[in-house]
């Protein structure tokens, strides 16, 4: 049998162990030694398998402590809740992302920065801004148990935020789309695009990400009721830490 299939088989047969939960997260899994007596094989082919393994983000190697299984713990994220309903926001006055956390019992915290950018180009587009133009930006680092879980860059037209809140340090506990209807400027249609990528560096060392793990990126333009482009959010989640649902609801068709 080929080397390659050897390898393949050894990452197959702990892939199953973990999917099945017969290793859970947190579990250590077999030495390097017990996976070659177990299997017949070299330990160049052990290695092979678990490297394998630890790129599509199964598997966590710690030196001098061994081979653990990830904690796979997502964050339940439903972007249709970022505008909840009159009666929802009587019930909550916090972010969507504030209310994700607490809502599943665990502890969110965020840190802000806030500066005037000339936006990149793909979001001066989304803006429809003219050239050099300029937006504020919000850059969120987002935390979920101490632990970073995803980064949110906010971006709007300077001219319409400048003397807002949105413009000025430090969270704005009722979220920024509240402060944009007050403003005369509440969203009512969003776009959302979502792809996947590996992450850059500096998203890698700000998300402190093992390796193997890629990136959800989902990007929201918000419009006014009269088709203007108020805010563009950038969000990037590692993709073992969230899970993304939509609800769509079929409505009636209307009679004659």
């Amino acid at each position: 049998m080929a080397r390659s299939s050897l390898y393949q088989q050894v990452a197959a047969e702990v892939r199953r162990a973990i999917y099945t939960g017969e290793l859970a997260p947190g579990d250590q899994i077999p030495t390097e030694t017990d996976l070659m007596e177990a299997h017949g094989v070299s330990r160049n082919t052990v290695r092979l398998a678990l490297g394998e393994l630890e790129n599509e983000g199964l598997i966590l190697r710690m030196r001098r402590r061994g081979t653990f299984v990830r904690e796979r713990r997502p964050l339940l994220m439903r972007p249709q809740d970022e505008f909840p309903s009159r009666d929802q926001e009587v019930e909550r006055r916090l972010d969507s992302f504030v209310h994700a956390v607490t809502a599943e019992g665990r502890e969110p915290d965020q840190n802000i920065e806030v500066s005037i950018v000339e936006p990149p180009e793909d979001v001066a587009t989304r803006l429809a801004l003219a050239d050099g133009a300029l937006a504020v930006v919000r850059r969120r680092l987002r935390f979920v148990d101490g632990q970073p879980y995803n980064t949110n860059d906010s971006y709007f037209p300077l001219d319409l935020v400048a003397d807002s809140e949105i413009a000025r340090p430090g969270n704005i506990t009722r979220g920024a789309n509240r402060v944009l209807e007050e403003l005369g400027h509440p969203q009512t249609r969003v776009v959302d695009d979502i792809s996947a990528r590996m992450p850059t560096s500096d998203e890698t060392l700000r998300l402190r990400l093992e390796p193997g793990t890629p990136v959800i990126v989902h990007v929201r333009v918000g419009y006014d009721g009269e088709e203007t482009p108020v805010r563009v959010a950038v969000s990037v989640l590692p993709a073992d830490k969230h899970l993304i649902r939509y609800e769509l609801e079929r409505q009636s068709a209307s009679r004659p």
